[in-house]
């Protein structure tokens, strides 16, 4: 075969259905695996697996982890597979991302200070991707149909479940009414009655732990967190935030008068050498003053909300909480290491639920949305 017969047979991409749920999976399991590494080996006091010349550092168990997670959906069809390979190479990734300190430096430095601020890059760009697999797509009978089939793998295992035959009519009446592709709109249409016929054996609703938790929490939700309440959570978490940054910055702001608070900060970064000289010095600087410039837009933001100023203050809360998770906090991976994580993790759970609340409340509902 040509190189151009070649490339005539590669087709347009199409997304599937649930990719943001896998991108979504393997995120959190890189997350934990990052996480619970750095957790035990400080624990532990950082053992070594060795023998003589040998040493199994667990980059190798990351990369084998990760050719699992490759391998998985060559050898197998199942929709299990998209599951267990987001979950393993989530996992594989973290465990090889872990020692990347190792391996950008001749001394093979495991806390090389720089190697926290690249792992916590690596997490906001997979963060970048998760958000493009959420963005609405538009209606195309070809992904339609895609994922209509991709849907007819319950019918193979016996477990579809009466909503789930509902969401597939709908999806294969939308290709078998449109006009671009008649012969994809026939096999939709012969796939509609199939479903609609007594051949199709339903399985019994029972879903699983995490639909059961899922179904729960909507119910919690609609019948406790009304606005009001959502408006008066999201206000403290983000004056909470605000004035911790405030907090952060101080030293910078009062330097002049109380010179030994900004001693007490560099003395302990000088002796771990994370500050060595004049551009040490000046990026630290600039942490400080984002830390506290993030600090009064957060401040502002939890007063419109309290005032009821919801658009402003929803989109001065998204502007702060983004600018200190893609800036502040990567130079406090590099001044602090890891130290930061669970400041990370509450200010994303905050930034979550600045989203859904301007997602329920001050904007209209898409069909898209509702992957």
């Amino acid at each position: 075969m040509t190189l151009y017969g070649f490339v005539r047979r590669i087709r347009r991409p199409v997304r599937r259905e649930h990719a943001g749920t896998s991108v979504q999976l393997m995120l959190l399991s890189f997350a934990a695996s990052v996480g619970a590494t750095r957790l035990i080996l400080e624990v532990t006091g950082y053992p070594r697996l060795a023998s003589g010349e040998l040493h199994i550092a667990h980059v190798l168990w990351g990369g084998l982890l990760l050719f699992a997670a490759a391998l998985l959906p060559i050898l197998f069809a199942n929709r299990w597979v998209y599951t267990a390979g987001s979950l393993t190479a989530g996992v594989g990734a973290g465990l090889f991302m872990d020692e990347v300190g190792k391996f950008i430096t001749q001394s093979n430095d495991y806390f090389y200070p720089a190697a926290a601020p690249i792992i916590y890059a690596f997490f906001l760009l997979t963060v970048l991707l998760y958000l493009e697999m959420r963005r609405p797509r538009p209606r195309d009978a070809r992904a339609e149909l895609y994922m209509a089939l991709e849907g007819l793998e319950e019918v193979l295992d016996r477990d579809l479940e009466v909503h789930e035959r509902q969401a597939l009519e709908a999806r294969l009446r939308h290709v078998a009414e449109a006009d671009e592709a008649p012969e994809m709109a026939r096999l939709a249409g012969a796939l509609v009655e199939y479903l609609r016929s007594d051949a199709v054996r339903l399985a019994e609703d029972n879903p699983g732990w995490f639909e059961v938790l899922s179904r729960r929490w909507t119910a919690w939700e609609a019948r406790w967190l009304t606005r009001r309440r959502a408006r008066a959570m999201l206000a403290g978490g983000v004056a909470a935030l605000g004035a911790m940054g405030l907090a952060r910055s101080l030293p910078v702001w009062t330097a002049a008068t109380h010179p030994e608070r900004v001693a007490a900060l560099l003395g302990p970064l000088v002796a771990a050498g994370r500050i060595a000289g004049g551009r040490a010095l000046a990026w630290f600087e600039a942490w400080l003053v984002l830390e506290g410039i993030v600090g009064l837009i957060l401040i502002v933001a939890a007063v419109a909300l309290f005032v009821r100023r919801e658009q402003a203050a929803v989109a001065a809360g998204r502007l702060g909480l983004m600018l200190s998770l893609a800036v502040v906090d990567l130079m406090v991976f590099y001044f602090d290491q890891f130290s930061t994580i669970l400041l990370a993790t509450v200010q994303f759970a905050v930034l979550i639920g600045l989203h859904g609340f301007r997602r329920r409340y001050l904007r209209p509902r898409r069909w898209e949305d509702a992957e």
